[in-house]
């Protein structure tokens, strides 16, 4: 490595996230220069398709130019104001008017935040002193699913169901925190029993640990419509159809976190609208603004608002707030990011596409590293086996998750693995030619990973 370069600078100074930081010790870090539609560039030349948009966000690509015009445009005329102690300005109310005009029904008021962490960590104080205020003081405990995600704060990685997340941090903080089985019918349904069988079972998990903690200590479930920090986990058929109701019998809250899904990433504007769910909240980041500025948003529904109305007139006060939470040039891009969803039909694109990207990855069902493929829209999750009759994984010290990601990034693309799932996610702005491509250079990473598995068992022999 050259001496005083761009890579010894980032090993010296940059601590990288969600990262093992010894491997990237000795091997280093691959730097992004420039992004062009759905492909980015490092800073040695090498060009990749991004099959993550980014971390789950880019969806109008990388170099949408319309974004950055509304970007300056604000920047010149004001570049931050907040929303604290009555002020306010015209881009965070226009886009708060419009978000809680496209909302799931109910969901007419909105709390900008920076991140979807915040976000849910807002929702989390939110429902607290909901309960507070409605006399249920000891209605406080939030129910999570294992290998959901919900951020990266000390509550949100308490609610999240990602160990790594909690080992060695403290987390989960306290006993608020529950957690529900992971809804991956491939890797956890039991023999002969149907994906509905499956789901029932869930339920009924839900109703033991209801009776088990109280439906009185009980506040809410927080859940993504796909699992996506869980590896692309689409929900198995009729799971939110049994949970719903289970909550509002035991007036428990129902958390959207579309973080992932909103905005047409399942084919639809909201992943609720795909799988039926009616939240209490709703939690928006990511492609809200294409990730071109951060920005989140919290939908919440006419109870809650009048309980936030209660509090502040006991109080004084509404306690709550961040300072960059709907900043000026955010919002302005967000509106520009609706803009751009609607004259080009986006969601409509997605469905066109979505066909051509499920059908692309499925047919690789055969191949010998391949155990499962199931998605929705332009989100898929596959998993990987070391047999694919029995399912059997492959050992965690293998890393061949980790494997394959690293052959698909030689072969120039970019995926997630979480454990040995490989995580889709390209833009929705992706083309049916480039999602051929994506699915061939995707093969080759595969046919690279299995060659040196079997090389490796040959050799052991």
């Amino acid at each position: 490595m050259r001496p005083n370069s761009l890579h010894a600078a980032d090993l010296a100074h940059l601590v990288h996230q969600q990262t093992d930081l010894g491997a990237h010790e000795s091997e280093g870090a691959i730097l992004i220069a420039s992004g062009n539609g759905v492909r980015v560039t490092d800073t040695e030349g090498r060009e990749y398709i991004e099959a993550m948009a980014g971390l789950w966000c880019a969806s109008l690509g990388f170099s949408e130019r319309r974004l950055a015009e509304a970007a300056y445009k604000q920047m010149l005329a004001l570049p931050y104001y907040h929303t604290f102690f009555q002020k306010g300005h015209e881009p965070s109310v226009r886009l708060a008017e419009k978000l809680a005009a496209i909302a799931p029904e109910g969901l007419g008021h909105v709390l900008f935040q920076c991140s979807g962490s915040e976000a849910n960590d807002a929702a989390i104080k939110l429902i607290w002193y909901y309960n507070n205020i409605r006399g249920m003081p000891q209605k406080k405990k939030l129910i999570g699913r294992v290998r959901g995600y919900h951020g990266n704060t000390v509550a949100t990685a308490s609610l999240s169901g990602q160990p790594h997340m909690q080992a060695d941090f403290d987390l989960p903080l306290g006993d608020r925190f529950l957690h529900l089985s992971n809804p991956n019918y491939y890797r956890f349904g039991q023999e002969g029993e149907t994906e509905e069988q499956f789901s029932a079972r869930m339920a009924e998990e839900l109703e033991a640990l209801i009776a088990r903690e109280g439906a009185d200590t009980i506040a809410a479930l927080f859940a993504e419509p796909v699992q996506g920090g869980g590896g692309a986990i689409t929900p198995p058929r009729g799971y939110f159809d049994l949970i719903q109701p289970i909550l509002k019998r035991h007036d428990i809250l129902l958390v959207a976190d579309e973080v992932i899904c909103g905005f047409g990433r399942t084919g639809s504007l909201w992943g609720s609208e795909t799988y039926g769910m009616q939240p209490d909240m709703l939690v928006c980041a990511k492609q809200l603004t294409a990730s071109y500025q951060p920005l989140s948003a919290l939908l919440i529904s006419d109870p809650i608002h009048a309980a936030l109305m209660a509090g502040s007139r006991k109080h004084g006060s509404f306690g709550h707030g961040f300072t960059y939470g709907g900043h000026p040039v955010a919002c302005a891009v967000g509106l520009e990011t609706l803009a751009i969803y609607e004259e080009r039909d986006i969601i409509g694109h997605v469905r066109a596409v979505s066909p051509v990207f499920l059908e692309g990855l499925g047919a690789l069902r055969d191949h010998a590293l391949v155990g499962d493929v199931r998605g929705v829209g332009l989100i898929a999750g596959v998993e990987l086996v070391a047999d694919k009759a029995s399912k059997a994984p492959f050992p965690p010290a293998a890393k061949v998750g980790l494997l394959v990601q690293e052959r698909c990034q030689a072969a120039g693309l970019i995926v997630r693995a979480i454990g040995d799932r490989i995580a889709f996610t390209p833009p929705l702005i992706i083309t049916a030619e480039e999602i051929r491509e994506m699915c061939g250079r995707f093969k080759a990473g595969l046919d690279a990973a299995w060659a040196e598995i079997e090389g490796k068992a040959l050799a052991a022999e």
